[in-house]
């Protein structure tokens, strides 16, 4: 563990309307919890110890769902809940807009997660962060056989350029401008491929 870790704040984009799935992803069981309270423990679990300092859920549609979830956490992490007014858009890069709009001042850097993503693992968390501490470039993204996946780590230097982004661009556009200031982090793990769309996808992954 680095002696003097940044300060890293996770945002989870759960703002979605889950058509395909035909009910909030968020809230479907996930073991003992939820979809949205699993992802939030193994953001917890990995990455307390390593800088992050507290997390910011962005909602939408399903936004009374996020804030009765949030209220049965024990995670001694601080959370917060931020709406998005267009979430009916459709647009991930809305939604981490409104998420870097609610970030404290004196955040170093963001984890960025998606909030149908319960398979994130820990030690995915933990060797991003890990790596932040030691690394110059601004992106960290996990790489698993040559591909990249989520959750995707972005240095506060490049917030202005995110809050700016306009639409018709897209994260995709986004990280290809910064190729060149990307730092893969390799992990053994396909889960940061994998997601929820649809009941098939839940009935297959889930716990």
């Amino acid at each position: 563990m680095a002696t003097k870790a940044r300060n890293v704040t996770a945002i989870i984009l759960a703002a979605g309307e889950s058509r395909r799935m035909g009910q909030p992803k968020i809230a479907l069981s996930w073991g003992k919890t939820t979809v949205l309270g699993h992802i939030i423990g193994m953001l917890d679990e990995g990455g307390r110890p390593f800088g992050l300092k507290d997390m910011i859920i962005v909602s939408g549609g399903a936004h009374q769902e996020v804030l009765r979830i949030l209220q049965n956490m024990p995670a001694k992490l601080s959370l917060h809940a931020c709406f998005n007014p267009r979430y009916q858009e459709d647009e991930m890069l809305i939604s981490l807009q409104v998420g870097v709009s609610c970030l404290s001042p004196n955040c170093q850097a963001i984890l960025v997660a998606l909030g149908d993503n319960p398979q994130i693992l820990p030690t995915t968390v933990r060797a991003l962060l890990e790596a932040y501490q030691t690394q110059s470039q601004p992106i960290l993204m996990p790489s698993y056989q040559m591909h990249r996946g989520h959750p995707w780590l972005i240095g506060h230097s490049l917030f202005p350029e995110i809050k700016n982004l306009q639409p018709p661009a897209t994260m995709r556009d986004f990280f290809m401008k910064h190729s060149d200031q990307i730092h893969y982090v390799l992990v053994d793990s396909p889960t940061i491929l994998q997601d929820l769309d649809t009941p098939q996808d839940y009935e297959r992954y889930r716990p």
